[in-house]
């Protein structure tokens, strides 16, 4: 699992290594109907995935199976109902990348079937 810092800024882009390949990403706050999204780009700025709502504690990208994305799950965690503005800022909420490698060994070792 990556966890993937968000800037305490309104819009934002962070360069991330995720399954060996270099993304940007890009993390917008809506201050109108207060909530987080999030956008991942290739490094030329080009978007791969066009902004999802950050809720807590979902798979946010589970039905995304472009090759062009990093091959896994972003996932927001939290034990809020609600992600607030300053919520990545004081630690309440932490942000991460699962590769789905990662969750194949998790599910094998907890003998989830699949």
């Amino acid at each position: 699992m990556e966890y993937i810092q968000v800037p305490d800024m309104n819009d934002s882009f962070s360069r991330v290594i995720l399954c060996q390949k270099e993304y940007l990403i890009r993390f917008l706050y809506n201050g109108e109907h207060d909530y987080w999204s999030f956008g991942v780009y290739d490094t030329g700025k080009n978007i791969l995935l066009q902004h999802r709502k950050i809720v807590p504690v979902a798979p946010l990208t589970h039905f995304d199976v472009s090759v062009h994305i990093p091959q896994g799950i972003f996932g927001c965690f939290t034990n809020l109902k609600h992600v607030g503005r300053k919520d990545f800022a004081n630690g309440n909420v932490e942000f991460a990348f699962i590769p789905w490698e990662d969750l194949e060994v998790w599910r094998k070792e907890n003998e989830i079937i699949r």
